[in-house]
């Protein structure tokens, strides 16, 4: 596995237990509301960073499968 390749799914991974982090923490009912806020719009953004990590990874995928 390249070093890049091996990089980003180090980086998705991490995204996704920052992920599961946020949402035990927005679960737990112990943030203030503008805590919640700023932990949902983390998590948004990561969602989208995961997001467009897979599809890169379809994308490479399809080209490998060609």
């Amino acid at each position: 596995m390249n070093k890049k390749v091996k990089n980003n799914l180090s980086t998705f991974e991490n995204d996704l237990k920052m992920m599961q982090k946020i949402l035990e923490d927005i679960e737990s009912k112990d943030l203030s509301l503008d805590e919640m806020i700023m932990k949902y719009q983390k998590g948004i953004e990561l969602s989208k960073k995961c997001q467009k990590t897979l599809e890169e990874a379809e994308q490479k995928i399809k080209q490998i499968t060609k």
